[in-house]
């Protein structure tokens, strides 16, 4: 009988590399406009639209691999972050 998972190890790889070579980076950009008061423009919202939109696809994959469990829950705490800070400046702003 055929195993009727995807190959999560090939999956998992993309993601990482997906993860250091653009999520983070961009990321790290984002943090740093937030945290200098500046907004978020609507590129940047698109974003973090799709990242959410990603990593609510991929819940049923970490699911099965809880060895990623620390390291999604710093990308989310980063995002969260960012999210925070950006409605802070909003805020100030009006």
């Amino acid at each position: 009988m055929m195993d009727s998972q995807p190959d999560d190890k090939g999956i998992l790889a993309a993601l990482v590399e997906r993860l250091d070579e653009q999520w983070l980076p961009r990321a790290l950009d984002l943090e740093a406009k937030v945290n200098g008061g500046d907004l978020l423009d609507d590129l940047d919202i698109e974003f973090l639209e799709r990242v959410f939109e990603d990593s609510n696809e991929l819940r049923a994959l970490l699911d099965r691999h809880p060895e990623y469990e620390e390291l999604a829950a710093k990308v989310t705490s980063l995002y969260h972050a960012i999210t925070a800070r950006a409605l802070e400046n909003e805020k100030s702003r009006r």
